[in-house]
């Protein structure tokens, strides 16, 4: 049986990933991550997680939300899954210290608006 898609419990785990993320990028430098591939790996694991999220989001609440890069979010995943021997540590800190913060409050405020409406 297929799963149901919620945009919500989509939304709270791209949320949980981006903490992840911007967490261990405080704690590991990238030369730290380049030298430890599990560390290094774990690190695109979430990245990964955000990507499938975004992809499980409905399209009509992707539509709703144009303002955020969904598409290049979840391209991001596949290239990551797909292409894991190209992957640019530094590429990987980019994201997690110019897009994601910057993202994360974007996320948060979904969250909200979904926690409202279903009061």
């Amino acid at each position: 049986m297929r799963e149901r898609i919620r945009d919500k419990e989509r939304l709270v785990h791209i949320l949980s990933a981006i903490d992840n993320l911007i967490d261990g990028g405080k704690r590991y430098s990238v030369e730290q991550a380049e030298k430890d591939s599990i560390i290094f790996f774990g690190f695109v694991k979430q990245i990964e997680i955000i990507g499938e999220a975004t992809y499980k989001l409905t399209k009509e609440f992707r539509e709703e939300h144009p303002e955020v890069p969904w598409n290049k979010m979840e391209g991001m995943r596949h290239v990551l899954v797909h292409g894991y021997y190209l992957i640019s540590p530094q590429k990987i800190w980019n994201v997690i210290n110019r897009d994601l913060p910057a993202l994360r409050p974007q996320i948060e405020r979904f969250i909200q608006e979904k926690s409202n409406d279903e009061e």
